[in-house]
């Protein structure tokens, strides 16, 4: 008991850190945007007298997040004097992002939705797009400022911090509505980013982060093509030569597929078995969060003592058979006891997962493409929560919900029989992303 109390302390002194504050301060300033593009704005739209059609499109603002890994080689490899010189590769980078993140939410708040949905639209891309900019550069910033052994409490800070600037953006933004203008709460939001902007200016540059020199006596042509080969073949030919980088993707794309799976029918299930809207909302944002929270603190521990492949391996089984809670809830019908533990567990497990995971494609971010890799590899796991799970509705009319959810605890297998292969036949990540 002794042993697991220090090093339980020796965790949370990490989470102190300088340099974790940093981390934790970025995410909030990561998360700040999402509703502001989102439920915010959405609001704002409604109250406007927006219709329910043109609202619903909003939601395909969101495709910068996505799609980032497009742009990502330019943030990783395009100076931007004089910021570049004065602060270095990625904090210069955070700091344009950042005041451009400003400026566009300052003038999303001057939009007109309902008179101007066009110019509202456009602008809430614009967010979207500088949000998503700043999300690569903080992702490469907090990789490589990080060592190896501190990724999972990085990763724990970061989400920490994100959850807090969603609470900011989503709830905070709708406090000050229903007393201020929409407009000034918008400067509000683009003021709290300032935050950002401060903890970049005090915060040091990574070591070894520096762009590839461009050789000399190269034609304009040249140079673009060295350029492009540089930021966009490079990252993808040296994780391609890496040894079983075939399964590690698959099992990127596979290892959070039974979470979402359930995930997306979570809420009709609970409808379909008598729980109110009142008591899904109660429990599942009040007991759901803390639960997440404090898997995300069990998996930054687990990171920071255990081999990150055992960690994962733990921490897949326990996603899985977290599913097997919905099964057995849908055979006892409406017990609020039962929910709040049906919630508790897959919250705790699922934070478990996403922190060690997190930390997992962190270590696999090579240093000379830490933003283009890393925004390819988040955007990979995108895939199993989105297209893979798309059809989990089907699923639930073909099946009763006992069975739904045998079947999501099932589709933990794969990614599971790939992480045990590469556990006995691949290196470490922190191995083959070191090279």
């Amino acid at each position: 008991m002794l042993r697991i109390a220090q090093e339980v302390f020796g965790t949370v002194l990490l989470f102190i850190q300088p340099r974790m504050i940093a981390v934790a301060i970025l995410g909030v300033t990561a998360g700040l945007p999402l509703a502001l593009t989102g439920s915010v704005l959405t609001a704002w739209m409604t109250e406007a007298g927006v219709s329910l059609g043109s609202i619903g499109l909003i939601a395909l603002v969101g495709l910068s997040y996505n799609f980032k890994f497009l742009w990502a080689p330019v943030i990783d490899q395009l100076p931007l004097p004089p910021l570049t010189t004065w602060l270095g590769r990625r904090r210069g980078w955070l700091i344009f992002c950042q005041m451009a993140l400003m400026a566009a939410v300052v003038a999303l708040g001057t939009a007109d939705p309902l008179n101007h949905a066009l110019l509202t639209a456009g602008l809430a891309v614009l967010v979207a797009f500088l949000s998503a900019s700043q999300d690569i550069v903080i992702d490469a910033y907090r990789i490589e400022r990080l060592s190896a052994a501190e990724q999972g409490v990085g990763a724990s800070t970061y989400i920490y911090g994100y959850r807090v600037g969603m609470l900011i953006s989503g709830g905070g933004a709708l406090i000050l509505a229903d007393s201020l203008d929409w407009f000034w709460v918008y400067v509000a939001m683009a003021a709290c980013v300032s935050v950002g902007v401060v903890t970049v200016l005090l915060s040091r540059e990574p070591e070894g982060s520096t762009f590839a020199d461009m050789p000399a006596g190269l034609t304009g042509g040249q140079q673009i093509g060295h350029w492009l080969s540089v930021a966009v073949v490079a990252p993808f030919r040296e994780f391609t030569g890496r040894p079983a980088w075939a399964a590690i993707l698959l099992f990127i794309i596979f290892y959070k597929f039974c979470d979402a799976f359930a995930g997306i029918m979570a809420t009709p299930f609970y409808l379909q078995i008598g729980f109110s809207k009142t008591e899904i909302g109660v429990i599942a944002k009040g007991i759901g969060l803390a639960a997440t929270l404090g898997g995300v603190f069990v998996g930054a521990l687990m990171v920071a003592r255990l081999n990150i492949l055992l960690a994962l391996l733990i921490c897949g089984v326990l996603q899985g058979l977290s599913n097997l809670m919905f099964a057995y809830l849908a055979t006892a019908g409406h017990d609020l006891g039962l929910l709040t533990l049906t919630i508790a567990v897959e919250n705790l497990t699922g934070g478990m997962g996403t922190a060690v995971f997190v930390a997992y494609i962190s270590q696999l971010a090579h240093i000379n493409f830490t933003a283009t890799q890393f925004s390819l590899l988040s955007s990979l796991a995108a895939v199993g929560r989105t297209v893979l799970s798309s059809g989990s509705g089907f699923a639930a009319e073909a099946l009763d919900w006992i069975w739904f959810f045998a079947l999501s605890t099932a589709l933990a297998v794969p990614g599971l029989l790939i992480l045990w292969w590469l556990m006995r036949q691949a290196p470490r990540p922190s191995d083959t992303a070191a090279d």
